[in-house]
């Protein structure tokens, strides 16, 4: 083995502005590349500890604890109490700053859980004119996402962003349709945070009478004379019990049997509605005024009187009614339980984890935090096959970035890269939200995300001094050829353009 990275020298500055070498972008983004696609090929799966690459031997304690890289190909060291931590807050959370990765590794792994679990989540500044937006003063997209992703970065309750992102991809809707001369798509952002950890038939409720929702999914047009069909099969087939669950039939009697709902109005968007009717030379609309409320509005005389068959039962059908129905199927569970652990735990969960889990998860009547605390605490999550098992979106990986250099990234920065890596937030692609996981690496993608580590280390004013990072990002656990080109740098910037483009990085 070659030589540690050199420690920085406390006495001298900490090196100023970026400087890797052609050859040292080329070989990372190459090395970067060449893993993540074997990876995916491979289908993350990780070598179990003990096994070695030939002529190389497994790493004593004393070596990891030391802070040289080890050359083994991602040996799990999830036997270590700093290890599963620091797995708890690249999953949990969006990584750690130096200091959040002590203060958890001193906590400890149970106290960490329960303190991400049970502190109640921070709310994010207010976005400015986000409540009045309109016609003339639309929110802007990129101030949106800027808004998110600096409150993610610096927010003091990150499991709350995390759970927020992953409602918000399981829970689509996108501000080009919602659009940005609304506030539904802001009012959705904190509504998914306030319910994130919730029951989740309460979350149901919620996410049906979202303003953003009623647009995005149109059941704010549907009525019983016109019933819209769009949210009654989407909320079965992709929010709650998935494909093969239901009938054609049954999207139509739940159409009908949530039709009636109404976006509300603010005082801007009234004041819109006076104001184009003028340019149009019409008189206003007649007992317009603003609405007081958040959420949806329901209008009994645009609901659908009378029996339908819904999963197997005639009755007269309300809101209520449908999501309690729905709940009550047995696929629900299991549903929820396998999008949670592909998330947090495995790209391909485990059928028998998945049914334990969702047996707990009906016992505790669908309760968020109890089935989040079942998937840390559960033996699945520290186990040696789920070591580096998913790899990180694309704002997983540039907020974790931020948070691993501790400096002022731009929040605009982030947001902008996150459309050009296939994640502008609150841009989801379909309905079905992002794909995850093997889905994000492509060629294109992972040179975007080698290219937003150059930009962002090349932006800094002066670049933190690189000490032990590879231990607290990486665990001191590398590969050979990782290991080799930071072994061959000599400055902390090329260290950080290894470490944040490294294969190892972008997995968690």
């Amino acid at each position: 083995m070659q030589d540690a990275p050199r420690p920085t020298d406390p006495k001298k500055p900490a090196a100023s502005g970026l400087k890797p070498t052609r050859r040292q972008v080329l070989a990372a983004s190459g090395v970067t590349m060449a893993a993540l696609v074997a990876a995916r090929l491979a289908g993350f799966k990780q070598l179990t500890p003990g096994v070695t690459l030939p002529g190389e031997s497994t790493p004593t304690p004393e070596a990891i604890a030391s802070g040289v890289p080890t050359t083994q190909d991602w040996v799990s060291p999830l036997g270590k109490p700093e290890a599963q931590v620091a797995q708890l807050l690249r999953r949990a959370t969006f990584g750690a700053t130096p200091t959040e990765y002590q203060t958890a590794v001193k906590d400890g792994f149970a106290k960490t859980v329960d303190r991400l679990l049970e502190t109640t989540p921070a709310d994010p500044p207010v976005l400015a004119g986000a409540d009045e937006a309109s016609r003339d003063k639309p929110i802007k997209p990129n101030d949106l996402q800027s808004w998110w992703v600096d409150w993610m970065i610096k927010t003091p309750t990150p499991f709350a962003e995390r759970m927020t992102l992953f409602w918000h991809g399981h829970f689509t809707s996108d501000y080009r349709k919602v659009t940005p001369q609304t506030p539904y798509i802001y009012w959705q952002n904190l509504t998914w945070r306030k319910m994130a950890l919730g029951k989740f038939r309460d979350m149901l409720y919620q996410v049906t009478i979202d303003p953003g929702m009623l647009r995005y999914l149109d059941l704010g047009q549907s009525t019983g004379k016109a019933p819209n069909e769009n949210y009654s099969r989407e909320v079965m087939e992709l929010f709650t019990m998935g494909v093969g669950t239901f009938t054609e039939d049954d999207v139509r009697a739940a159409a009908k049997a949530l039709a009636g709902w109404r976006e509300p109005l603010t005082p801007a968007m009234v004041d819109d509605m006076i104001k184009i009717a003028q340019e149009r030379g019409r008189p206003a609309p007649r007992n317009l005024s603003a609405d007081t409320v958040k959420t949806g509005i329901f209008e009994q005389r645009n609901a659908y009187v009378g029996a339908v068959k819904y999963l197997g039962e005639t009755r007269q059908w309300d809101t209520n009614a449908v999501l309690d129905k729905i709940v009550a199927q047995d696929s629900v569970a299991p549903f929820i339980v396998n999008k949670v652990a592909e998330e947090f735990v495995s790209s391909a969960p485990d059928a028998a984890y998945v049914k334990r889990l969702a047996d707990n998860f009906r016992r505790t009547k669908y309760d968020m935090k109890s089935l989040m605390k079942s998937v840390f605490t559960s033996p699945e999550f520290l186990a040696a096959p789920s070591y580096r098992a998913l790899m990180k979106s694309p704002t997983e990986l540039m907020v974790s970035s931020a948070k691993a250099l501790a400096v002022n990234v731009s929040s605009q920065q982030i947001a902008r890269a996150g459309d050009g890596m296939g994640q502008g937030l609150f841009d989801p692609p379909e309905v079905g939200g992002w794909p995850s996981n093997g889905s994000w690496v492509s060629t294109n993608n992972v040179l975007a995300r080698v290219n937003f580590a150059i930009n962002t280390l090349s932006a800094l004013q002066s670049v933190p001094a690189f000490k032990n990072a590879h231990a607290v990002q990486l665990d001191s656990v590398v590969s050979q050829d990782t290991a080799q080109l930071l072994n061959a740098t000599t400055d902390d910037a090329s260290r950080w353009l290894i470490l944040l483009a490294s294969p190892e990085f972008q997995l968690k």
